[in-house]
């Protein structure tokens, strides 16, 4: 094994199918998953040379030897250099521990933990280790409700109002505001509104009454900035819809069905698992610090746990390999453009030269890398970051979970998409060269995706939900 890798790394044609029947969840171990992004520098290789290492075991996988992998089809990822670039990321003085999984083709082709789960001890973080999704929770909400909607069991085009009681907007836009809105930050407020109250206690519910009191920076539809609390209402929908906690109905239409048997929402599903990472805002020199609580209870923006292993199968099934669970119709609505995101480019601005036309579809963030569009989130709580990256056509992406609060793995991503699109390595991770200005690094919030609320109205788009998106009721 090598130094400061744990888990296993491979290739496989069958890894984790969904089982046949489900273990009831008191008798699986808990696995929560958190997110990971750095940039590199090395030398570009060919495609032949990019096959996985050779007799290297597969966690209860079909494993496949390199000669058998060629036969395959050849890789555009070199995944020994990936592992030596992830392994120099976790020795980093800001890392703790990290857990990626890689996903090629449609299948899961990678999957590693690196470093440890409490700084300063020898408890390695695994495939198994869970870790906290934060805002990459928002994609659960968005592609459970589309589900619904595909059901027939509610309209994403219907006023919000009808759905979600709590939730109170400025002059009444709740009755103007649609479903679709909520899901794509489209409601009129400036973002990351009564986040702070949250993490003061203050019951949701409440908090989302308590938006009516607010002013509005545009009308719903027609400005986008980011939120928590209001995005949270989207419980209520598949509560209200449902007849079930918000928790039991994603189990049982979408965790369950996939096999993620790690994914949970709350403290004791991260804390009671046998293998945790802990959070540490600093890194190998510090201490862990408490898990705190206050997303936990708005679990459609910030709620969900698993390890990397379900991570990367929930990453599998927004590519469509799951029909069954997640129709082709429910992902091309999520995944189709709602409003622009011109804030976004200017948080991402280090990646410019090749990331372009930001925008946000329901729960999800759509990008063009290098003239391909790419699908994603990132998240980011005390202690924990996460990241979700692929191409949906090419069925190709990278997931990433860590436990402390550096951003410097978010280059990661882009450093996969480069192999797969061959192009010329740049060192996105920033191992290798000066470190650009940082991104904006969580606070008690989720504040990674801090939306500029100024001039929005301008760079909108239209209300019209015309385009390429799909006719969900």
């Amino acid at each position: 094994m090598p130094p400061g890798g744990h888990g296993h790394i491979f290739l496989q044609r069958n890894l984790l199918k969904r089982p046949a029947f489900y273990v009831p969840a008191a008798a699986v171990a808990l696995v929560i998953g958190a997110w990971a992004a750095t940039s590199v520098s090395f030398h570009w290789s060919t495609a032949s040379e990019a096959a996985a290492p050779e007799n290297i075991k597969g966690n209860e996988a079909d494993e496949l030897s390199i000669g058998e992998a060629r036969r395959k089809g050849r890789s555009a990822i070199d995944y020994r250099r990936l592992d030596e670039r992830l392994q120099r990321m976790v020795a980093q003085p800001n890392m703790v521990g990290m857990a990626v999984a890689v996903v090629e083709n449609g299948e899961i082709r990678f999957l590693k933990g690196y470093g440890v789960t409490v700084a300063g001890t020898n408890e390695p973080v695994t495939p198994d280790t869970i870790f906290r999704w934060a805002s990459v929770s928002k994609g659960v909400a968005g592609d459970m409700v589309a589900k619904l909607a595909g059901e027939g069991k509610l309209s994403l085009y219907a006023p919000v109002a009808k759905y979600a009681p709590s939730l109170r907007l400025p002059a009444g836009n709740e009755h103007r505001a649609t479903v679709s809105d909520l899901l794509s930050h489209r409601l009129g407020l400036f973002s990351h509104a009564h986040d702070s109250q949250l993490e003061d206690g203050i019951d949701p519910r409440r908090l989302r009454a308590s938006l009516a009191q607010l002013n509005g920076i545009c009308a719903p539809g027609q400005c986008h900035a980011y939120q928590n609390v209001a995005y949270d209402a989207a419980s209520e929908i598949v509560e209200k819809v449902t007849g079930k906690s918000y928790q039991q109905a994603v189990r049982e239409q979408l965790f369950l069905p996939l096999g993620m048997s790690s994914a949970t929402m709350t403290r004791d599903g991260l804390v009671g698992a046998r293998s945790w990472a802990r959070p540490h805002r600093g890194g190998k020199t510090s201490k862990p610090v408490e898990v705190t609580e206050p997303y936990y209870r708005v679990p459609a923006a910030g709620g969900v746990n698993s390890s990397i292993k379900d991570l990367a199968i929930w990453m599998k099934a927004q590519m469509g390999e799951e029909p069954a669970v997640l129709s082709a119709q429910v992902l091309a609505a999520v995944q189709s453009p709602r409003a622009y995101t011109p804030g976004e480019l200017g948080r991402m601005r280090k990646f410019r030269e090749r990331l372009s036309k930001a925008s946000y579809g329901l729960g999800w963030r759509i990008y063009d890398y290098a003239g391909n569009k790419v699908v994603g989130h990132r998240g980011g709580v005390t202690g924990y970051r996460s990241l979700v990256m692929f191409d949906p056509q090419r069925k190709t992406g990278i997931v990433a979970l860590w436990n402390s609060s550096t951003a410097q793995p978010g280059g990661m991503e882009f450093e996969l998409l480069d192999m797969l699109y061959r192009l010329p390595f740049k060192d996105w991770m920033e191992l290798d060269s000066p470190k650009a200005a940082p991104m904006p690094q969580p606070q008690e919030m989720l504040k990674q995706e801090i939306e500029e609320t100024t001039n929005l109205a301008a760079a909108a788009p239209p209300r019209s939900e015309g385009g390429p998106t799909p006719s969900l009721p």
